[in-house]
């Protein structure tokens, strides 16, 4: 094998994806010179490449085109064969019109007291959209949601530019002790009356303390009686592990 390329269509750029290679043998000056040929056996042999594909502009055509790939190599006795093939076609991709993240969570809670969500709303059309409302949706169950709006239950926001943003913030209160997380997060266009799907449920918040008269101050207490987040515990249920433990007052 000679080459394999990608070639992207205009809307498209394309990466190859290897396999990390020592240290060494990337800094060394004869690597190209020394390096094997790709070789791929008679009767079926396979040889795999991966490519990592990003759209170069949001105002890109829609188009389910993604490029074609182009293959050139030799036989035994040195003589050259290519291949192109047809356009390789994928699924079309419709891009958001708006698109609502979070931008920052608090490094530190306090059980039943409100916290700050710094979140970022943009508009991803060539056009005005808005206003909207943000709000924290309910789920179809009955139980009491771990963490709740702290005041008006909606939030107005103005209208949005085309490729516009804006960043605003929700007041929130957690009210369960434990491994909890934000859920329901919705944004409303009102002049379309067209509602966005949910934001994707945040990560987890590990709450190791409350304030309480109990006995003893919990690993995650700090003077001033807040709760530290425990990093990197994914999806683990923490609420026998802290459920005896308490902040001082």
């Amino acid at each position: 094998m000679d080459q394999v390329e990608f070639e992207p269509a205009p809307n498209w750029s394309a990466k190859i994806l290897k396999a990390d290679e020592h240290k060494s043998e990337d800094n060394s000056p004869s690597r190209e010179i020394l390096k094997p040929p790709v070789l791929v056996q008679s009767g079926g042999g396979i040889r795999n490449y991966l490519y990592q594909l990003s759209l170069s502009s949001l105002g890109s055509a829609q188009s389910n085109v993604l490029g074609k790939l182009q293959i050139t190599w030799r036989t035994n006795l040195g003589e050259p064969g290519r291949l192109q093939t047809q356009q390789i076609l994928g699924t079309p991709i419709t891009p958001k019109e708006i698109e609502l993240h979070v931008a920052e969570v608090p490094s530190a809670i306090n059980l039943d007291r409100p916290f700050m969500v710094h979140l970022n709303l943009t508009n991803q059309t060539d056009r005005e959209l808005g206003p909207f409302e943000v709000w924290l949706s309910q789920d179809d169950t009955l139980d009491e949601k771990a963490v709740m709006i702290n005041g008006l239950q909606t939030l107005e926001l103005s209208q949005l530019e085309a490729f516009g943003s804006t960043d605003f913030y929700l007041n929130l209160i957690a009210t369960k002790l434990g491994v909890q997380k934000i859920t329901g997060i919705t944004d409303i266009d009102k002049s379309e009356k067209k509602t966005y799907a949910p934001l994707p449920d945040l990560e987890q918040l590990s709450l190791t303390c409350f304030r309480a008269s109990l006995i003893s101050p919990s690993p995650g207490a700090r003077p001033d009686g807040s709760c530290k987040m425990i990093p990197g515990l994914g999806r683990r249920r923490l609420e026998n592990i802290f459920s005896g433990h308490c902040c001082d007052d």
